[in-house]
């Protein structure tokens, strides 16, 4: 017999599967839905609860009163033996969950019960090149299809009721190095996604496509010195405002070959429309081959969405040798100075400084450490460039099988990496994942080959600390302060979600989704998942109740790339499991 509590889940479960059999569709996802996610908490529909990606929910029926009695109330397998590095987020509407798998996999869940409702694993080739696991950060929602990207770097289109292939595109060539582990956006109706491969020497790139049938609309590279192109009538039109020139900050015809890959995927800002995306490492790792500030990698890059075109760049490592990047999210947000609203934009690089820029024009406002140990630069200057350390540098091979190794700290996987921080609008400040280890480095000497590692380096990693390298951080970006820490003794590499319910959500390699009161830091939950958790929580109203949910699985680069930190996870297991949490209803206690 069906207890009345749960005959209205019963009931809409019903439903969800009386129309995918009959092939009616669930409502569509639309431009506005997309923009006002963070008021809807009934759904999400974006990839950050938000297109600004501040990962905030306006959710408090589980607050720091009551959540010592979450609890889980079903989990999802996504079964066979492709267990390995679970690093999405999910997405929710009309009572299903959307979510990839580690190989390119995407799932549709029963959000009521856990019950897959579809599920498709791309054709992936043999010899598909991830530098850092065969992970999938997520899909896009938009009109009646779901869109992801896939290893071998294709952009597949699913009808979101059936999982059937709608459409298909292959964005770039898989053999040249080239793959796609971020989730897609929409901003205003387009389809826009980054690539990965930096390691490979290949050109980054930002890309628009047509939702509805994968057209090309437009594509930026992100190498100084490759033109842009807008496609009109199928006929690509040059577009090289803010290109820059070829040679200008790459000798020779090293910008061909640049990388720069903007792995990690963007946010969109509508009080100024633009797509705010970081890009990677320049290629070779090996700095002295490539000497100049070899623009636009290791920054962040302010793109108009109608057109691909560079509005403003601001570059955290110039002539980066160390693989620090500039992928790490850049998230708007808003703060009051001297009376006057102040447009922002906040991001932790992987360089151990964090940044506060002018996100209409990209300017310098603030920068301080966030890492406790940063050996490679003494501070940034007013502009916000850094002061280098020279010794800190690896030297040039000159003829050696390798140059001269330097200690650096953080390691080249980063301060923070790729896991997503969190803004609250309530206490005004940032929690960021990240971690403490440094690198033994050297440079060595490469050649370019198509398909082949282009590093030109050998690397390291050591623990900084005997009991911990992951540290949360609460950080108030108008002063730098950390206002507090949780220190974990493995590394940290899953997102993180803040509440309005004075909660902050993340996971750990360990095993547990953990809950912090978002003031003082104190944990105050936590649940074991079973394997690590490298995905990004979410969470999400139905039926007048609040769920919390995350994927669990280890992987990701650190078990491939940890060095002497790889130690200290090698028992640790793979997995692939959502887990989904929320009260007992007689326990809820509302604000």
């Amino acid at each position: 017999m069906i207890q009345p509590a749960r005959r209205h889940s019963f009931a809409l479960g019903l439903l969800v599967s009386a129309m995918l059999s009959s092939g009616s569709l669930l409502a569509a996802v639309t431009d506005e839905e997309i923009l006002q996610d963070p008021k809807n908490p009934n759904q999400i529909v974006t990839n950050g609860l938000g297109v600004q990606g501040q990962r905030f929910s306006p959710l408090d029926i589980i607050n720091t009163d009551n959540v010592k009695d979450l609890r889980p109330v079903w989990a999802f397998s996504f079964g066979g033996e492709k267990q390995r590095g679970q690093q999405a987020q999910p997405m929710v509407k009309d009572g299903v969950m959307y979510l990839t798998g580690s190989y390119s996999r995407v799932f549709a869940v029963d959000a009521h019960t856990g019950k897959k409702l579809w599920q498709y694993d791309a054709r992936l080739p043999d010899d598909i090149r991830p530098c850092c696991d065969v992970i999938n950060r997520g899909v896009a929602l938009y009109g009646d299809l779901v869109y992801f990207g896939t290893l071998d770097a294709k952009l597949v289109a699913l009808n979101k009721d059936t999982g059937k292939v709608v459409w298909s595109k292959q964005v770039a060539d898989h053999k040249a190095g080239y793959s796609i582990s971020a989730a897609p956006m929409i901003v205003n109706g387009k389809l826009i996604t980054g690539v990965a491969g930096g390691e490979f020497g290949v050109v980054g790139k930002v890309e628009a496509y047509d939702p509805k049938n994968g057209t090309l609309l437009w594509s930026r590279p992100t190498v100084e010195g490759n033109m842009g192109y807008v496609y009109k009538d199928g006929q690509a039109i040059e577009n090289g405002i803010s290109g820059g020139e070829a040679n200008k900050t790459w000798p020779g015809d090293l910008w061909k070959t640049g990388g720069a890959a903007p792995w990690l995927g963007g946010y969109y800002d509508p009080s100024n429309n633009q797509i705010l995306i970081g890009t990677g490492n320049p290629s070779p790792w090996n700095s002295h081959m490539r000497p100049g500030d070899n623009l636009y990698s290791s920054s962040r890059l302010s793109l108009n969405p109608d057109d691909g075109t560079i509005k403003w760049h601001f570059q955290s490592t110039p002539h980066d040798g160390w693989d620090y990047d500039g992928v790490n999210e850049l998230i708007s947000f808003d703060y009051q100075e001297n009376g006057k609203t102040v447009q922002a934009a906040a991001t932790a690089d992987r360089n151990g400084f964090f940044y506060v820029l002018n996100r209409k024009d990209g300017k310098f406002i603030r920068g301080f450490p966030f890492a406790d140990k940063i050996t490679w630069a003494s501070g940034l200057d007013k502009d916000g460039r850094p002061n280098y350390i020279d010794a800190s540098r690896p030297g040039a091979p000159d003829g050696e099988a390798k140059g001269s190794s330097a200690f650096v700290a953080p390691a080249f996987l980063g301060a923070k990496n790729w896991m997503p921080m969190a803004y609250s609008p309530d206490t005004g400040l940032f929690y960021v994942p990240g971690n403490e280890w440094g690198m033994d480095i050297w440079n060595e000497g490469i050649a370019y080959k198509k398909g082949a590692a282009f590093l030109g380096a050998g690397f390291t990693i050591k623990p900084l600390n005997e009991d911990y390298i992951g540290v949360l951080r609460a950080i108030d970006p108008k002063t730098g302060k950390e206002v507090w820490r949780h220190k974990n003794y493995a590394p940290l590499w899953g997102g993180v979600l803040a509440t309005k319910g004075n909660l902050v959500f993340t996971g750990t390699p360990e095993g547990f989704l953990q809950a912090f009161n978002a003031k003082t830091g104190d944990k105050v939950w936590e649940f074991q998942t079973g394997s690590g958790v490298l995905g990004s929580p979410i969470t999400w109203e139905m039926d007048g109740e609040q769920y919390v949910s995350v994927l669990s699985g280890w992987g990701g680069a650190v078990p491939l790339w940890g060095g002497e930190v790889a130690k200290r996870v090698k028992d640790f297991n793979q997995g692939g499991m959502l887990w989904t949490f929320k009260l007992p209803k007689d326990l809820v206690t509302k604000r």
